[in-house]
């Protein structure tokens, strides 16, 4: 460290002067100088300690993201980042050399090389590039599902009883279509007699979840739900190379579906969450995810959804997996998560409108105490540049350090569409996940129940001699017993074609209950 630096400067430098494995994301900035010779640096074992990237549009969040990830990428471990802009694919490709990227280099005391990293590309139900990403609907689960659909918390609960019915009678909700039959068989004439035996259920609030559904699918999300389920182990792995897989989920298709998509990557987190065992401390961690656009998760949410989502953030450190929240101000996140987010990357905030510079006093205050005036830091960041604290090895928060990034070794722009298209193919999971499947499943099985003729009357079938089922000399009838009676009613029940069919469903669902955990979501591995 030169002695040449202020005395301030010396002692936020020190402050990241580590001694293991580390990402450098660049050098600090001070007094309108930018010191090559203070790199800024993160831990690579606190990067399952979870982090936020925070700044306005244009500041650079998503370059800071692509550093990221190609750095962890070259150490080896696995990346998720969501693409919803279209512009992160380019990390699959090496960087173009330039002016501005050798200007950047030797202000940082970056040794640049431009360099492709292994990236595997996926679209949510298939809908744009990438090798189809959906999700069965009784593996998403209630709670995630009442986010989508916008349900109040009545409904919310409502559906919440719906899934269990279904559970219970071994009723598969694979897509939309099954969970709509399911719904609309409880609201039927023939379905209203198991609709009350589902206590707090009414037949108004079926039948507004039915519209929801109905109104969700015709909207053209069907498309996100179904077989081949993704298996959310895909994202763990690692290259021929030995460096980690880059998984892109592309969402510029689906950039009007915000709720949904915003949602999904929280399916991807639980369902990880679900899958992976304890892990403890890791010097290294076994994926870090990035919530892009995390807003949008928050925006309306339930209150079972919010504990949810700060439960998962929570326990999810100790199975090796690390998450970065990515939005615009801190204000964004609820306070109970964003307080377990120790690792902090803030580019500039603008402060055009009172709103602004109420959020800008709101962020001011997320961070530790500096030696920087941090409003006025904050406004005047560049593209590029950013206020970075992040945990040291030893867990204790770092010094507050206003930083100039490193350029990303990958592109830093979109790859041709063709080039994308033929990632996506040579892709050894494109053929396990680019066809649909539609199998017997709840919707069929309602369908074939209600086919089914309703079994003849007692009087109608006859006896095996062909004669009436009377009793009584010379064709005089006598009345039936009560017991006839009662032996007659079960038969009629047990024979039903829906009886039949649920009866059928309960036996495949002997021997593997279904569980469900944080959000409600379900695993049950084929």
């Amino acid at each position: 460290m030169a002695e040449s630096m202020p005395q301030a400067a010396r002692e936020i430098a020190s402050g990241y002067d580590l001694t293991g494995a580390a990402l450098d994301l660049g050098a600090l900035l001070w007094d309108g100088r930018c010191l090559p010779e203070a790199p800024i640096r993160i831990p690579l074992s606190m990067l399952n300690r979870h982090g936020l990237v925070a700044g306005a549009t244009g500041t650079g969040k998503t370059k800071t993201l692509q550093l990221i990830a190609e750095q962890l990428s070259a150490q080896g471990v696995p990346v998720f980042l969501a693409d919803v802009k279209g512009d992160v694919s380019g990390i699959s490709a090496p960087g173009r050399p330039g002016e501005r990227i050798e200007e950047r280099a030797g202000q940082v005391g970056q040794e640049w090389e431009a360099r492709g990293f292994p990236v595997e590309f996926y679209g949510l139900g298939g809908i744009g590039p990438g090798i189809p990403v959906r999700a069965t609907v009784t593996d998403f689960g209630p709670v995630l599902l009442s986010k989508v659909l916008q349900l109040n918390p009545t409904q919310e609960q409502s559906l919440g009883l719906i899934f269990h019915y279904a559970d219970s009678k071994g009723l598969e909700l694979v897509d939309l279509k099954d969970l709509r039959a399911v719904v609309a068989f409880l609201t039927s004439d023939e379905g209203r007699a198991e609709l009350k035996g589902i206590g707090g259920l009414s037949t108004a609030t079926a039948g507004v979840i039915l519209r929801s559904v109905t109104a969700f699918e015709q909207q053209g999300a069907g498309s996100f739900f179904g077989e081949p389920e993704f298996d959310t182990a895909e994202l763990l792995r690692i290259a021929p190379d030995g460096r980690g897989l880059v998984s892109v989920l592309e969402l510029a298709a689906v950039g009007d579906k915000p709720q949904l998509f915003s949602t999904f990557l929280m399916w991807l987190l639980a369902d990880l969450f679900h899958d992976l065992p304890e892990a403890g401390d890791l010097e290294r961690p076994k994926l870090v995810f990035f919530l892009d656009e995390a807003h949008l998760l928050f925006t309306g949410a339930s209150k079972a959804f919010l504990e949810s989502i700060t439960q998962t953030v929570r326990l999810i450190r100790s199975k090796g997996v690390g998450v970065f929240f990515v939005t615009q101000t801190p204000k964004d996140v609820p306070a109970d998560v964003l307080a377990q987010l120790g690792n902090r990357v803030q580019h500039a905030l603008r402060a055009f409108t009172p709103e602004d510079a109420k959020a800008l006093r709101a962020t001011v205050r997320t961070f530790p105490n500096s030696a920087y005036d941090l409003e006025e830091v904050l406004t005047g960041l560049g593209t590029g540049e950013a206020v970075i604290t992040v945990l040291s090895e030893s867990g204790a928060p770092t010094p507050v350090a206003a930083t100039r990034l490193r350029a990303p070794q990958s592109l830093m722009g979109p790859v041709e569409a063709a080039a994308l298209d033929a990632a996506v193919r040579s892709s050894p999971l494109y053929e396990r996940y680019a066809r649909a499947v539609d199998r017997e499943s709840a919707f069929e099985k309602l369908s074939a129940a209600k086919a089914e003729p309703p079994p003849r009357a007692p009087d109608e079938q006859g006896s095996p001699e062909g004669q009436t089922s009377r009793e009584g000399p010379e064709g005089q009838g006598s009345r039936e017993s009560a017991g006839d009676r009662d032996g007659s009613l079960v038969r009629q029940v047990v024979g039903s074609g829906v009886f039949r069919s649920l009866a059928r469903s309960v036996g495949t669902q002997i021997g593997r209950e279904i569980t469900r955990s944080l959000f409600g979501t379900a695993r049950r591995r084929r």
